[in-house]
């Protein structure tokens, strides 16, 4: 097999894995809001109770093969299930096209960053629906995940992958993501007498700037912000002025993530001009013409 082909075979492979992944996010979906495990009982019809084969639970294909439909009591499959597998499998292929763009990125490093942004991307689109559907936020994928988006960021760089933050950067990240929402909710409560957010988004931005690292979580704030202004103001106009209704911010943070984390290089060299700032918050080089992104590594 040639360096091509091996290539275009892991982009095939990714694709699995992280279908696999979108599959996981699914039971963390349907157990994490109820505070059951998420490893025991094994997979099951939430109708008749009926376990779920191994080859029944294979991500998309299952879904379509039987027909949306239980095999054990014909009860409907949502299709919930197949889109979520589907949106982390595209964004997990998306990510690993960006880590490793030729043969030459297919490295134990840039394998290993790929793993640990997937696992980033899977759980913040399973806090996207858990926070719409339930109002709440797990701590599992907040300030649970916090250490592990550190230590992710220690075993990287002994792995010779510098595309994402240092360890040091990830701790800044996370002080700072945590520290600029618990600000915002403090000033808000003490002005007003009543939350103006949960402290959900608190330990979930706190998670993503351990991931992302100082300069990339501000992004994300901002970004968050200008999306949550456009669906709250939206509402207002479509509803009327006395329109007022819990909108769950965590969603639009978790978006901005993910833009952030594929995007990183352009945005925080359109707003942060001329300041030379690598994308995790690193050296202050006036000359650099380019920020580096997850992808970029030094060669």
């Amino acid at each position: 097999m040639t360096l091509e082909q091996a290539h275009l075979f892991s982009q095939g492979w990714a694709f699995v894995v992280a279908l696999c992944v979108g599959s996981f996010m699914n039971v963390c979906i349907a157990r994490m809001p109820e505070d059951r495990s998420v490893a025991y009982p094994p997979s099951h019809c939430p109708s008749c109770g009926a376990g779920i084969r191994w080859f029944d639970n294979v991500p998309v294909l299952s879904w379509v093969l039987l027909r949306a439909k239980c095999r054990a009591c014909k009860s409907p499959i949502s299709p919930l299930y197949p889109a979520i597998e589907l949106l982390v499998g595209c964004l997990g292929l998306l990510l690993f096209r960006q880590l490793v763009p030729s043969p030459a990125e297919l490295t134990l490093g840039h394998f290993a960053a790929w793993s640990v942004y997937l696992t980033f991307i899977g759980m913040l689109v399973a806090t996207t629906y858990i926070d719409l559907r339930h109002y709440i936020i797990p701590d599992q994928f907040s300030v649970y995940a916090a250490p592990f988006g550190v230590l992710a960021a220690v075993g990287l760089g002994a792995l010779g992958f510098d595309g994402g933050p240092s360890w040091r950067e990830a701790v800044v990240g996370a002080v700072i993501g945590a520290a600029t929402p618990l600000s915002i909710l403090l000033a808000y409560k003490l002005l007003r007498g009543e939350d103006g957010m949960g402290y959900g988004d608190v330990k979930l931005l706190g998670m993503i700037g351990a991931f992302l690292g100082p300069w990339p979580t501000l992004a994300v704030v901002m970004i968050g912000s200008i999306f949550g202004s456009i669906i709250g103001i939206g509402l207002m106009i479509t509803q009327g002025r006395g329109f007022r209704t819990q909108l769950p911010f965590g969603p639009f943070l978790a978006v901005g993530g993910i833009i952030v984390l594929f995007f990183s290089d352009t945005l925080l060299a359109r707003w942060l001009p001329g300041l030379g700032l690598g994308a995790y918050g690193g050296s202050m080089t006036p000359t650099a013409k380019a920020l580096p992104s997850v992808a970029a590594t030094k060669r």
